[in-house]
């Protein structure tokens, strides 16, 4: 018996493909498993980059004190009141999914909000399409949207290098990659 099973069906990240659909925000209220905070020095112009830039919504607000952005179900950021924010960004960065066809309207809406706020698209050794993002906050964000699988790609061989085959290949629930600690 494996200690992994399946879970795709409790995920919002749709099948990876030139037509996926990204799910509609999620305004329902849940117990977060997980969300990040960041401080912001001022929140009205933090929240109107994470609506307008990266397509948040305002969950809801204690004015002057936190923010409650979201975008699909368990993409929960809370900004908060701060007097001040780091000069630079760290290297550390918070991810979240997104589908290919936001990437490039992600990029033209931070651009437009602050043209030096983006870098990428790039494509990733692991079959994905990044963007970074740098906030007002200097908080760093990566949208990052699974590209189709070709089971014939440099990708594809880059994840069978690393023990993660094609359902195809004979192996497709990877038990043996997922059970090996």
């Amino acid at each position: 018996m494996s200690d992994y099973y399946n879970a795709f069906e409790i995920s919002p990240v749709p099948d990876p493909g030139p037509d996926a659909v990204a799910p509609e925000p999620f305004r329902g209220i849940y117990g977060m498993p997980a969300f990040v905070t960041i401080p912001a020095s001022d929140l009205a112009e933090s929240v109107d980059f994470w609506i307008r830039g990266l397509g948040f919504f305002e969950l809801f607000s204690i004015p002057g004190t936190l923010v409650h952005l979201r975008r699909w179900a368990f993409q929960d950021v809370l900004l908060v009141s701060a007097p001040s924010v780091p000069e630079q960004a760290p290297s550390m960065s918070v991810s979240f999914a997104c589908v290919l066809n936001q990437i490039d309207p992600l990029v033209e809406a931070c651009r437009a909000l602050n043209p030096s706020s983006v870098d990428g698209p790039r494509d990733t050794f692991w079959n994905t399409r990044d963007v970074e993002v740098v906030t007002p906050e200097n908080a760093r964000i990566v949208f990052t949207a699974a590209k189709p699988f070709d089971p014939s790609s440099q990708e594809a061989r880059n994840l069978e290098a690393i023990g993660i085959t094609a359902p195809s290949a004979g192996r497709g629930d990877n038990e043996g990659h997922a059970s090996s600690r």
